[in-house]
């Protein structure tokens, strides 16, 4: 969510219960606008709190022209100061979700006894150390999975250009009333896997500069996501069950949007069980 509109929308998105204290959101307030400065970010989105057994993350996203282009990710123990996470790799995602249970809180603790490829095992065993990974890998890792799975847009907030990058639509006013209680008005801000499986007659009817990305409808498994009116019907709410914690709010009608997370950065397993 927008960090210059950060109290706005953490009203907006605290149905569900979680949020942050008044002290640590006017903390918030100040030290990512002085992030944005000191960083030269065109925008930075407030991302959320993982929360750990013996502290909290709190992470922040920079954002360049190009909206699609990949994000600088920073986190914070004390919403105070920032520091800046290494880029997310496919080996970090491949790692971090062989490991189970909870946060720790401490950027340097080290799981050990993870499975890695024969070559890495290799030349770890001959320097005489154990596989592990730190903390601070799984945060990235865990952050990437969260935004490739459950980080959404509406349709139409972002239009993408001839030349391929992606930018915020200005003429974009918000969904109606009726399209932002359907799964289908919003998108999964990420590359796109099951557009590019679509037919030539699937596409016709596409908007290339808005339907650029995969839509909410086919999510697997179905039922993944939760759609509530609240406030008195004057804000749509989708929740997700595969990644609890997960809020998304838009109020139609307007250009207010955005996500949050707050939780444990676990993956709800159960999901298929419970549907």
């Amino acid at each position: 969510m927008e960090a210059a509109l950060l109290p706005a929308a953490l009203e907006l998105a605290a149905g569900g219960g979680a949020g942050l204290s008044p002290e640590k959101r006017a903390v918030l307030g100040a030290s990512l606008l002085l992030l944005q400065r000191d960083y030269r970010f065109e925008r930075v989105w407030f991302w959320g709190c993982i929360q750990g057994v013996r502290g909290a993350y709190y992470i922040a996203e920079g954002l360049g022209p190009d909206r699609a282009a990949p994000r600088s990710r920073l986190y914070s123990l004390n919403c105070v100061e920032w520091s800046l996470l290494p880029p997310a790799t496919e080996e970090m995602v491949a790692q971090a979700e062989q490991l189970k249970g909870r946060f720790q809180g401490d950027p340097s603790f080290e799981y050990e006894h993870i499975e890695i490829n024969a070559e890495d095992a290799e030349r770890l065993f001959e320097d005489g150390k154990e596989p592990t990974i730190k903390e601070e890998a799984r945060l990235v890792a865990t952050i990437e999975q969260i935004d490739r799975a459950v980080g959404i847009i509406p349709r139409g907030a972002f239009v993408k250009t001839p030349l391929g990058s992606v930018h915020e639509n200005r003429s974009f006013e918000g969904l109606s009333l009726t399209e932002a209680k359907k799964l289908s008005s919003y998108f999964h801000f990420t590359e796109p896997f099951n557009l590019k499986n679509k037919t030539l007659l699937e596409k016709a009817d596409l908007d290339p500069s808005t339907d650029f990305l995969d839509s909410l409808e086919h999510d697997i498994p179905q039922g993944s996501w939760t759609v509530q009116l609240e406030k008195g019907d004057t804000v749509v709410v989708l929740r997700s069950l595969l990644w609890l914690g997960l809020t998304f709010y838009h109020v139609p009608m307007t250009k207010q949007y955005g996500y949050v997370y707050f939780g444990t950065g676990e993956k709800n397993f159960d999901l298929p069980f419970m549907l």
